[in-house]
């Protein structure tokens, strides 16, 4: 009998073989697109991301947006956690993909990390652009129904609980978020932000900024959660390679924190 063919299911990529040889690729099409012939050099890496995850090329204004969020999610720092895993897997001596996949494990989470952007963009759907509605479900949170690997947040999603004002760059970002939207939430989050801050008693996060940014960009939080752990890892990898040159001694968490009591002090090594 025939073997059945083994057919891949996806919308995102189709591949058109070479005649002499069918496992290897003569066209490549994303979201119908032909990528080597049409796209390269005439589309740019933000606006192939989002014809990757959207099926279909972006708008100028929200190519602009995807944009600006890429640049403000490229490098958290050193202070953030998911920054400091990898910076910590780079002093150690890692190799990069171990850097970077602690970034992504640290990052993932619920706590400023990826998982919080995916329940602030489900608070976004219930809520949408009403006050009131943002008012209940910040003093009446929603119950955990599904089954998951998470547990119960702790504080309203997109808001920070050790804050004790909203930042400068939250600020900055959020107005130049709002100016180049093509949607309703972000101006209207930057008009409520301090209502918000005030009922939720603790500050905006930057998580919030994005959760609106990708509500605006009518992402799914599933896509949203995906493209911040995507776009945070520049930074995290740039800081790893950074600290493997430097090594341990110039770690700059440490700094007093670890004492040799036998330290024998530099090695001279003859070299005649």
């Amino acid at each position: 009998m025939p073997q059945k063919k083994e057919v891949i299911h996806t919308k995102i990529w189709q591949e058109e073989a070479e005649s002499d040889n069918p496992f290897a690729t003569k066209r490549c099409l994303c979201s119908g697109y032909d990528v080597y012939g049409d796209l390269l050099g005439k589309i740019s890496w933000i606006e192939y991301l989002y014809l990757i995850y959207c099926l279909e090329p972006p708008s100028q204004k929200q190519s602009k947006l995807l944009e600006g969020i890429a640049v403000i999610l490229a490098n958290p720092g050193p202070r953030d956690h998911s920054v400091r895993a990898a910076m910590l897997g780079g002093v150690g001596g890692s190799h990069s993909a171990a850097s970077l996949m602690a970034a992504l494990s640290v990052g993932a989470g619920q706590l400023g990390g990826a998982r919080e952007v995916f329940l602030a963009m489900e608070y976004w759907q219930q809520c949408n652009c009403s006050l009131q509605a943002w008012q209940e479900i910040i003093l009446q949170p929603p119950k955990q129904t599904r089954v998951d690997v998470w547990p119960e947040m702790e504080h309203t999603p997109g808001f920070d609980p050790h804050g004790a004002s909203c930042p400068t760059p939250i600020k900055q970002s959020l107005e130049y978020l709002a100016s180049s939207t093509p949607g309703e939430t972000l101006p209207w989050l930057q008009k409520h932000r301090k209502e918000l801050e005030n009922c939720a008693e603790m500050p905006l996060a930057l998580t919030g900024v994005i959760a609106s940014a990708f509500t605006d960009l009518k992402l799914t939080p599933e896509q949203g959660e995906m493209i911040y752990l995507l776009l945070r890892l520049p930074g995290a990898g740039a800081h790893a390679l950074e600290q493997r040159q430097h090594g341990w001694r110039k770690y700059p968490f440490f700094k007093d924190a670890i004492v040799l009591t036998d330290d024998p002090g530099p090695v001279n090594v003859d070299k005649s």
